[in-house]
C-alpha cells in the first residue's frame, strides 16, 4: 500500500485538480481530502455521504454562575481578554483554551469542555471510498483533523485491502500541511511559474526534506511563463527532484471545471500525461 499526499506551497495551484484526475487513473485506492479548512475535492468526485461524525478538537472554558463567588482572578489572569470585566463572563469567540481561568478559579466555577469543531465523513466516490472534513469557520485544531481525515484512510486502506491512499494535502507550510504529510511515502508538490509560486514551491519543500519524504514536482499552467518554469525545472534538477509533468494552461481544463468534469476524460492529450505521472509514481514507489 502506496501513501501519496499532494501538497503545493500557495493556494490556486491547481493541486485539488490534479488531485481529482489522478485519482481517476489509480486503482484500487482510498481518497482523503486534508484541506478541512476549505474542502473542495468533493466538487469533482461527487461522493455519496455514508457516515458522518462530530469532531471536537479543543476546549473552552465554561462557567458556573451558582458556583462564582466574583473574585476577579480569572478576569485578572486572562490574557486573551476573553473574560468580561462587568459581570466575569467568557467571551467563547476570544478564549484560546488555555485552562488558566480555571486554574485559578478557587471555587472550580470554571471548568474546561470539549467543543464540537468539525465535522467528519465517510463516503463513496465514483474511484473507491473517501474520508473528508469540514471544519467550522474560526474553529482551531485544523492539523487535528486533518490527522483524524488521515487515520480514517489509513484504517479503510487496511481494512478493505487497498493498493493506493491518495491524499489531497493542505496548502501553504504549517500545521494542517505537516499532518497531511504524516507517515506519506511520496509528496507531490504542484507549483505554478510565477515568482511567488517558486518560492513557495521552495518552502514547502525544506517541510519536505526535513521529514525526509520522496518529493516529485508537477509544473501547472507552465506556459503562462516559460521563463520562470525553466528556472523551477533547472531547480528540480539541481536537487534532484523528479519533473513528474508539465501541465499547460488550457481551455479544455477550465470548460471541465466548470462543469465539474475531470480533464483527463475530455482531452487525449492531457490524458496521455496523467498516465505518464501514474507510471512515474509507480516506478519511485517500486510498486
Amino acid at each position: 500500500m502506496n501513501e501519496i499526499t499532494v501538497i503545493s506551497g500557495k493556494g490556486g495551484t491547481g493541486k485539488t485538480t490534479f488531485t481529482a484526475n489522478l485519482a481517476s487513473l489509480l486503482d484500487n485506492l482510498v481518497v482523503g481530502d486534508c484541506d478541512v479548512d476549505a474542502p473542495n475535492l468533493h466538487l469533482l468526485l461527487n461522493p455519496e455521504n455514508k457516515s458522518e461524525a462530530v469532531f471536537k478538537g479543543m476546549k473552552l472554558a465554561v462557567k458556573n454562575d451558582d458556583l462564582c463567588i466574583d473574585c476577579g482572578l480569572c478576569y485578572e489572569s486572562c490574557r486573551f481578554n476573553a473574560i468580561t470585566a462587568a459581570d466575569y463572563q467568557i467571551k467563547n469567540l476570544k478564549c484560546e483554551g488555555c485552562a488558566v481561568c480555571a486554574y485559578v478559579c478557587p471555587t472550580d466555577a470554571i471548568k474546561m469542555e470539549e467543543i464540537e469543531t468539525g465535522t467528519l465523513y465517510e463516503a463513496e466516490s465514483r474511484f473507491g471510498e473517501m474520508v473528508h472534513a469540514k471544519l467550522i469557520p474560526g474553529a482551531d485544531t485544523s492539523g487535528k483533523l486533518v490527522s483524524e481525515v488521515k487515520n480514517r484512510a489509513s484504517e479503510l486502506a487496511k481494512e478493505k485491502n487497498k493498493d493506493w491512499i491518495l491524499i489531497d494535502g493542505s496548502p501553504g507550510i504549517g500545521c494542517p500541511v505537516i499532518a497531511s504529510l504524516t507517515g506519506s511515502d511520496l509528496a507531490v508538490l504542484v507549483t505554478e511559474p510565477t515568482m511567488s509560486g517558486f518560492a513557495d514551491l521552495k518552502r514547502v519543500m525544506e517541510v519536505v526534506n526535513h521529514f525526509k519524504i520522496p518529493a516529485g514536482i508537477v509544473i501547472n499552467k507552465y506556459d503562462l511563463n516559460e521563463n520562470i518554469s525553466a528556472k523551477i525545472e533547472a531547480y528540480a534538477a539541481e536537487e534532484k527532484i523528479e519533473l513528474l509533468t508539465k501541465i499547460p494552461y488550457s481551455r479544455v481544463i477550465v470548460d471541465s471545471l466548470k462543469k465539474g468534469d475531470l480533464f483527463v476524460d475530455n482531452d487525449a492529450q492531457l490524458r496521455t500525461k496523467m498516465l505518464t505521472v501514474k507510471e512515474k509514481l509507480t516506478k519511485i514507489l517500486g510498486s
